[in-house]
């Protein structure tokens, strides 16, 4: 197992979990942070920016996961990679856009 593989599929998980967002986003017609607005990672780009933005993230995971060396499902190691590195962007994103959503200070119901 080589350990650059490893590093490989933790950062396509962290592209791959990037992806989801921006591509949910843009398809339901909303307005999503992502790097190209103004302020970068702040301000809302519109729903056509975060589909290509998404779609851009998940042909980087594939290629970061499918294309270096050889993933396989059944491979522990493979696999707890890339899912380290989708919890890893996905807690830190949650608390960056959590404080333009209100998901670090959620309201009681």
């Amino acid at each position: 197992m080589n350990w650059l593989h490893l590093v490989s599929y933790f950062w396509g998980g962290a592209f791959l979990a990037n992806a989801i967002p921006h591509l949910v986003s843009g398809q339901r017609g909303e307005p999503f942070q992502s790097p190209f607005a103004k302020p970068p990672g702040e301000g809302l780009s519109s729903s056509t920016v975060n589909v290509l933005w998404g779609s851009f993230n998940v042909v980087v995971a594939y290629l970061l996961i499918c294309r270096v060396g050889e993933f396989a499902l059944l491979d522990t190691h493979d696999v707890v990679a890339l899912g380290l590195g989708a919890l890893l962007l996905s807690l830190f994103l949650a608390r960056r856009f959590g404080r333009f959503h209100g998901g670090n200070t959620p309201s009681g119901s």
